[in-house]
């Protein structure tokens, strides 16, 4: 099995919850202070040696593409100004050596039919699939790890993460199987959003999967699932069923920037965590809770 080199991005969602700031700019260029959401993504990918980035895009998602491409206009001006600094921040955007391909999803027809518009892209090569929404930190990032585990066994595998037993209707959760030596669970199927009482484990996945090229056959053949549209876990929970997924624990720390309060944690955390914005910070936080107590 090829070293896995190809990531692909579904960046072709409307960003519904985030209007109307996403009525014109789309959502996976919301910033965390001054990174958009989904260079964050990118970065993990370029990090754990992928080298050909995948964007499936939707209409009015051209910003994404240009957010990307060179800009050397931008970075004359830099440069007579004496901003060699940003100038070199932006042209090293995407790093030498990293590719991107932008292919269109025609119509918003699921996770899953996004996943498959990358199928000419990704030929008969595993990949990884990141999803922007889902911003991680820490010391290690599941892309890196799901690398790894790919190479010790190489077949699906997902980045799951424990979920109050309360939460497991939001998720697509695991029917998980035996744990081998090298820490990788077995998936006997999945659950998307199941009734609290139904859930068969608190292990959820999130944003980020290794797949075969297997993966397309299966979405070629499924039906359209919940709300109409082609569902990954659906094609995810097919080869589990068959033995062929696996499971690693997320080692980072997941903000769900698709949600309001999950965007606005994940600016106020990476604030805290900037050497440049920490200490300032803590005292606006301070300023404001004492003068906001009764």
């Amino acid at each position: 099995m090829s070293r896995i080199t190809k990531a692909v991005f579904p960046v072709a969602g409307l960003g519904t919850r985030f209007l109307p700031a996403t009525k014109a700019m789309p959502k996976e260029l919301l910033p965390i202070i001054d990174k958009p959401i989904v260079q964050y993504a990118v970065e993990e990918a370029v990090a754990a040696g992928i080298t050909e980035l995948i964007f499936v895009t939707g209409r009015n998602k051209r910003a994404v593409g240009d957010h990307f491409d060179a800009n050397l206009e931008l970075e004359a001006q830099l440069t007579a100004k004496g901003k060699t600094e940003l100038r070199d921040m932006v042209r090293n955007i995407v790093p030498e050596g990293v590719a991107c391909i932008f292919v269109r999803q025609p119509e918003p027809l699921g996770l899953g039919h996004a996943v498959l518009c990358a199928a000419p892209a990704v030929g008969d090569n595993p990949f990884v699939v990141l999803l922007a929404d889902d911003l991680m930190q820490g010391e290690e990032l599941p892309t890196a790890a799901l690398v790894r585990a790919f190479g010790k066994k190489p077949q699906t595998v997902l980045s799951v993460s424990e979920v109050a037993k309360e939460d497991a209707s939001k998720y697509g959760i695991l029917k998980p199987g035996a744990v081998d030596a090298d820490g990788l669970i077995a998936v006997d199927g999945i659950v998307e959003k199941p009734a609290v009482d139904d859930a068969p484990s608190n292990l959820a996945s999130f944003g980020r999967y290794v797949f075969t090229a297997e993966v397309f056959d299966v979405l070629r053949g499924l039906k359209p699932g919940a709300g109409g549209e082609i569902q990954l876990a659906d094609a995810i929970d097919q080869m589990a069923r068959a033995g062929k997924v696996a499971a690693i624990t997320n080692p980072s720390r997941r903000y769900d920037c698709g949600d309001k309060f999950g965007y606005l944690t994940a600016i106020v955390d990476v604030a805290l965590a900037d050497a440049d914005y920490r200490d300032r910070f803590l005292d606006l936080i301070r300023d404001r809770i004492a003068h906001s107590a009764p």
